[in-house]
């Protein structure tokens, strides 16, 4: 992934938008990643992926709802409290 100073992502802000569309450019200030900017349909693939993990995660909550495999909140809590003190 190419990366470019901020300033000059300022500056060549044109050249930034071209480049974005062929792959992610991450954008630095004072030498360390601040941003990334990407093409609106990187941007969006990578949303769909974002969804269907959550999807993903949440059926498998439910099925282990379902199937009993569950932990009593107040019983987590106190073992949490237990074990800070």
């Amino acid at each position: 992934m190419r990366s470019i100073p901020a300033l000059e992502a300022k500056t060549r802000f044109g050249a930034l938008l071209d480049a974005a569309q062929r792959e992610p450019v991450t954008i630095e200030k004072h030498g360390r990643p601040v941003a990334v900017m990407m093409s609106a349909e990187d941007y969006g693939a990578l949303e769909d992926l974002k969804r269907a993990h959550l999807r993903t995660e949440i059926r498998k909550g439910l099925d282990d709802i379902d199937a009993g495999r569950v932990v009593d909140a107040a019983a987590v809590f106190r073992r949490l409290r237990d074990s800070l003190e």
